[in-house]
This record gives structure tokens, C-alpha cells and sequence, in this order.
């Protein structure tokens, strides 16, 4: 089963997301206090799997650092969709709307730094279908 490893907020759109203990997503809406709130993309997910793999290339990047809301410790197995239902914790409930994104401009800054990136091939965007906390530790499995 996944796990929730780290959950992060940024106050502006296209800077690094901050840890903090829990995050209280709002259906329709997204993370409270984040400024992808409201937005086409309510709540971003990446797997621990790939901002480790990046780490082995910069080993400053820190989970938060790709604008990533959750970084789940084996969302990879999922093998997520767009369609596709995840149920976080017992209360939350996403829909994969969106895999992969275009980096901002000319590149973020880790693509810069390393000439890679992990967000255009893996991050995951969702759609908040039930909201709830979601705090490090909780469960993540596809509904």
C-alpha cells in the first residue's frame, strides 16, 4: 500500500511547496492555504520514488521542491490514470484529472540545475471529490 510521505503548501503559484504537519482539502476546491487552490489543478501528487531518483542528481531536492501538494511513498504502483479514483486516508477522495505538465517558462530550476525533471512524466493532478486532513502516514490506494 502507498503512503502519504510529506504534505506541502507554497502561498504563490510556481515557487517550492513548504512541509507542513496536515493539510485540509476542500471538495471542488483543493488544499486550504495553497495557491493551486481553485484552480484546474486542485492537488498535485508525486511519488517519493522520483524525488529520490532526483536527489541521486541534486542532492539539495527536498520533497515540496517540484510544487508537489503530496509526495506519496509508492504512488508509482498505482500505475494512476486520468479517471482513476484515490482514496486518502479514510475521508478523502481525489480523481486523477491530469499526468505530466509542462515546466514553468524555460524550465523550473531543478530542470535547470540538472537538465532533468520528474513533473512533466509523473506528477499527478487531481480533483478533490471528498475532502478531509490528510496528514504523513496516511494510506493511499486507488476506490
Amino acid at each position: 500500500m502507498a503512503t502519504v510521505h510529506s504534505v506541502c503548501v507554497s502561498e504563490r503559484k510556481g515557487e517550492k511547496k513548504h512541509p507542513v504537519e496536515a493539510v485540509v482539502l476542500r471538495e471542488e476546491y483543493g488544499i486550504e492555504d495553497d495557491a493551486h487552490a481553485g484552480s484546474g489543478r486542485q492537488v498535485s501528487l508525486l511519488a517519493l520514488e522520483g524525488v529520490e531518483r532526483m536527489r541521486r542528481k541534486l542532492a539539495t531536492i527536498a520533497p515540496g521542491d517540484f510544487a508537489e501538494n503530496l509526495t506519496v511513498d509508492g504512488l508509482e504502483q498505482l500505475g494512476l490514470a486520468p479517471g482513476n479514483r484515490v482514496r486518502v486516508g479514510e475521508a478523502v477522495l481525489l480523481e486523477v484529472t491530469q499526468i505530466g505538465k509542462e515546466c514553468h517558462g524555460h524550465g523550473c530550476a531543478i530542470m535547470r540545475a540538472v537538465g532533468t525533471c520528474v513533473m512533466p512524466k509523473e506528477g499527478v493532478f487531481a480533483r478533490v471529490l471528498a475532502g478531509g486532513t490528510v496528514r504523513p502516514g496516511d494510506s493511499v490506494r486507488l476506490a
